[in-house]
């Protein structure tokens, strides 16, 4: 049996001491398999689209390299779509350090080929998910049985690629980073955005009221069609929450935009309202001083990520169980706002970056 890294990057960390206890959505029978690899059970190469540098998308390059191939614990699948997010312009561009030549991606969705030894919930030919893969920029991707999910009839396979990390970063910030009650008035920004629809969504399904942001009329209709009650300009906007709010304010804002954004977030919050900061679309905010918390009405900052919130099985199944129950019941809509090439990553990456998209987008192999 011949035996190659995933591209060359490290296996991801993570206790893969009990390996039976993969992820499976409720609903969803666990399928037994030998826990065997065999050679004809995985190609030999695969495509994949990675960064040769640090630098802009001219510095990605496509090329055919040895196949990846599932170690214990692990499965190996054939990419069906690929989901692109804004952590990786920061590891293509070196904001993020990584190892160089990197292939990009932990989010995606596709066919099992082949099973690592050890795993005993999943087998081949079984669609999966996640967003803790390894190198989904490829027409192959290895992941950990124990961060990947079984994907449910009824769920496409696009949609399995969109909606891991936007779904999974809606669900635990208003579930777990900070619990949004029926009847609260709630700040989003990039209303039009993946998460941002989503977010919308499932506050709207809470009984929550939506404020958001967009900076586009056109990216505004795109926002009300998600359900959000206001829907504002960036400019200006932390006095316009305050008109609504009868100068109030909101209980908790939602920021993945960062730098432009989070004074006006402050400003728009109530007293001991709580900024949540989970991204950095404009630029990462700089140096802050905490005692301006106290001086604006004791506020609560907090700086979430995803992989805090997927900490174990339990954790995983609830937030997939409750996304994909939305999902297939049509509570939950995603919006595919463009599917490149996986040649074409550059591209999807300059339309990220540039704010010019809407929605989730995807790299189809």
């Amino acid at each position: 049996m011949h035996m190659f890294p995933a591209f060359d990057v490290r296996p991801s960390s993570g206790n893969l001491a009990d390996v039976s206890a993969q992820t499976q959505p409720e609903g969803i029978s666990p399928r037994m398999s030998e826990p065997t690899m065999f050679e004809e059970d995985f190609p030999d190469t695969a495509v994949v689209t990675r960064a040769r540098e640090a630098g802009g998308p001219e510095v990605f390059e496509t090329l055919e390299v040895p196949a990846p191939t599932p170690g214990r614990g692990q499965l190996l699948v054939k990419t069906a779509a690929a989901g692109v997010n804004f952590i990786e312009t920061y590891q293509r561009s070196g904001v993020y350090p990584v190892e160089y030549p990197f292939v990009p991606g932990s989010e995606g969705a596709g066919e099992i080929i082949a099973v690592g030894e050890g795993v005993e919930s999943f087998s081949t030919g079984q669609r999966v998910a996640s967003t803790e893969a390894i190198g989904t920029y490829s027409t192959h991707f290895v992941v950990d049985a124990a961060k990947a999910v079984a994907v449910p009839d009824g769920v496409s396979d696009e949609q399995a690629a969109a909606l891991p990390l936007q779904g999974v970063t809606a669900h635990y910030l208003i579930n777990s980073t900070y619990r949004v009650s029926p009847g609260e008035t709630v700040l989003t920004h990039a209303g039009a955005g993946g998460v941002g629809q989503i977010l919308t969504q499932l506050l709207k399904a809470r009984g929550a009221r939506v404020i958001t942001t967009t900076s586009t009329p056109e990216k505004a209709e795109v926002a009300e069609a998600a359900g959000a009650d206001y829907v504002l300009g960036y400019e200006g906007f932390a006095e316009k929450v305050r008109q609504i709010t009868n100068d109030e304010g909101v209980s908790v804002v939602y920021d993945g935009v960062g730098k432009d954004t989070f004074t006006g977030s402050l400003d728009s919050l109530a007293v001991r309202g709580t900024m949540v900061l989970f991204g950095g679309a404009s630029g990462q905010v700089p140096p802050y001083d905490l005692q301006d918390l106290n001086k604006r009405g004791g506020l609560y900052i907090t700086r979430p990520a995803v992989h805090w919130y997927l900490r174990n099985a339990e954790e995983r199944t609830w937030r997939f169980t409750e996304l994909f129950a939305a999902l297939t019941s049509g509570d939950l809509k995603l919006n595919i706002g463009g599917s490149y090439p996986l040649a074409e990553a550059g591209r999807a990456h300059q339309d990220l970056e540039g704010r010019k998209t809407t929605g989730k987008l995807l790299l189809k192999p």
